[in-house]
């Protein structure tokens, strides 16, 4: 999968940016969404926001069903208003919010040695039951391989130890993580 160009990182972060301001002014989105290059792709996605340097809302899909543009905006919107861990984004929140873009690989089975941290996100499932976790998750909560594994069970509704379950299924995907800066036009680099 390769890296997006700086254009484009900064193109999916107006949109999200947008999406976020129209939604939470509840002004309907004036512009329509490119669907071309990048904005066309399928891929999963999630939209993590930050206020004062902790999280505000996070909220994406796993496996694409609509275009890249589209998905960004929709769970930018949505992460702005219904993350049920935190009452919605107001007015004048807008300018002290930082967007976070994670456009995910494809899912992968995958078996718990082989999880590298830093580079791979969870996705355990066990019935219906899913809990999924950022590659960043680990890194920032300072988690070793089989705390990952527990927290993504716990995520899922699912004993900690639910990921040694024959039933339970392990996939691992890689993220493109990029973000506005608070004082700089740079982004950071992408964890492959």
């Amino acid at each position: 999968m390769p890296s997006l160009s700086e254009a484009d990182r900064r193109s999916l972060l107006a949109v999200a940016r947008q999406a976020i301001a129209d939604a939470v002014s509840l002004q309907p989105s004036g512009e329509g969404i490119l669907q071309n290059g990048v904005f066309a792709e399928k891929r999963g996605v999630f939209v993590t926001l930050h206020a004062r340097g902790r999280l505000r809302g996070c909220i994406g899909v796993i496996e694409a069903f609509e275009p890249l543009g589209e998905s960004i905006a929709r769970c930018a919107a949505n992460a702005a208003l219904r993350d049920p861990r935190f009452p919605p984004v107001r007015v004048e929140e807008l300018p002290e919010l930082q967007i976070e873009l994670s456009l995910l690989s494809p899912l992968e089975l995958m078996l718990p040695e082989k999880i590298e941290i830093g580079k791979h996100g969870l996705l355990i499932s066990q019935g219906s039951k899913r809990g999924l976790l950022l590659p960043q998750v680990a890194v920032e909560h300072k988690l070793g391989r089989e705390q990952f594994l527990e927290d993504t069970c716990r995520k899922a509704g699912l004993n900690a130890k639910a990921w040694q379950e024959p039933e339970t299924q392990i996939h691992g995907f890689t993220c493109e993580v990029f973000s506005e800066s608070a004082n700089t036009e740079e982004l950071p680099a992408a964890v492959d």
